[in-house]
């Protein structure tokens, strides 16, 4: 069974991004549906799966990450704007039986992601 999964880790303070506001929109052209909002947990990670099963269809979807709030909380003397505040990584899923695991890796300053398992 497919599923759609995240985690965040701050590499700034060396910890999992607990916290962490994330929500999730599935992209149709210039269309943004919002599919669900959550919350990291302790281990920068969501309770359960973003979708799974046949909630998880091929195309592109769009996670947005908190980062700048959840730095902002924690103290982090950030600029006025933030250089990195809202987070969004564009993904497309092909193969909607498959493990799609898209993590987060984020400082004040960068970010990357990878297809995880």
């Amino acid at each position: 069974m497919g599923r759609l999964t995240t985690h965040i880790l701050d590499t700034a303070n060396g910890c999992p991004g607990a916290g962490v506001a994330v929500s999730l929109y599935r992209v149709d052209g210039d269309r943004r549906e919002r599919l669900l909002n959550t919350v990291t947990n302790d281990d920068g990670r969501c309770d359960a799966p973003l979708l799974e099963g046949d909630a998880l269809t091929a195309g592109v979807y769009e996670l947005d990450f908190a980062a700048g709030d959840y730095f902002a909380a924690r103290g982090v003397r950030l600029p006025e704007p933030r250089f990195l505040d809202v987070v969004t990584l564009r993904f497309g899923i092909a193969d909607p039986a498959a493990h799609y695991h898209v993590p987060l890796l984020v400082s004040p300053w960068s970010y990357s992601t990878y297809r995880g398992s």
